[in-house]
């Protein structure tokens, strides 16, 4: 919202230029006394009128939302390797892909609702992508989910590790993984595996390309969610795509 308003208040200025008699000069050119001159103008109007800010910054979000929405479009093709983790049915006439970070307390609150998605939805793929931006604890999180992929046992780690305490260490996986009957040692060995450091750069990548900034993240169909989604919200999203068609990818 801060840069949203930033951009606001220069949209702000430049327009009050351009309203000044010889003052078409480009801003960089402005004297200290043009630029205070401008900035009293903008002052003025903001204070006669006072939804000139709130106009402009909704424009300048609705902006910004087509053009993030336009760059997940331009990836679908790209978005979905064969390697990411699926869950609900890997056949399913709709994919939602969720980009999360395991101690994310925003993800791990969404976790029911998609689980009753799928419960109910049998027509529904879901697409893991591991987003791990919250610290070391997330990296040793994801790196221990994607090498219990090895094992097939993504799905019921993950599971474990979202209810389990954000500060995941070791010890903590261990446990989980005990409890999920993964074999501890291999696990331990897969999670120094270069490959999954990569897969997990891969992700960091396509989520900057994105313009994703936080998680959740969800793509759901062609449609780009950010932030988490309750049931109903889903449920929604799900059958507008449905009702569009829209093509499972990857």
């Amino acid at each position: 919202m801060v840069h949203v308003l930033r951009r606001a208040l220069l949209l702000g200025m430049a327009v009050a230029a351009a309203a000044l008699p010889l003052r078409r000069a480009a801003a960089d050119q402005f004297t200290p006394a043009q630029r205070a001159e401008i900035v009293q103008v903008v002052r003025d109007a903001l204070k006669q009128d006072p939804s000139i800010l709130r106009d402009a910054v909704a424009a300048l979000q609705a902006d910004e939302a087509k053009r993030q929405q336009q760059a997940v479009v331009d990836r679908l093709d790209q978005m979905i390797s064969p390697a990411d983790p699926v869950g609900g049915n890997p056949s399913g006439n709709v994919t939602i892909v969720e980009f999360f970070d395991v101690r994310c307390p925003y993800c791990r609150h969404m976790e029911p609702d998609m689980a009753k998605l799928l419960a109910q939805d049998h027509q529904v793929r879901l697409v893991y992508k591991d987003l791990p931006i919250l610290g070391p604890p997330s990296i040793l999180g994801s790196r221990a989910l994607l090498a219990a992929q090895k094992q097939d046992g993504y799905e019921k780690l993950r599971t474990l590790l979202m209810q389990a305490p954000p500060d995941i260490t070791d010890d903590t996986i261990q446990a989980a993984a005990k409890q999920a009957g993964l074999d501890w040692t291999r696990l331990k060995q897969d999670m120094n595996d270069p490959e999954i450091q990569n897969r997990l750069n891969a992700n960091l990548q396509l989520a900057r390309e994105m313009g994703i900034e936080g998680t959740p993240a969800l793509v759901v169909g062609r449609q780009y969610v950010s932030g988490a989604m309750d049931l109903p919200d889903l449920e929604k999203a799900v059958a507008a795509q449905r009702a569009k068609g829209q093509p499972a990818k990857g």
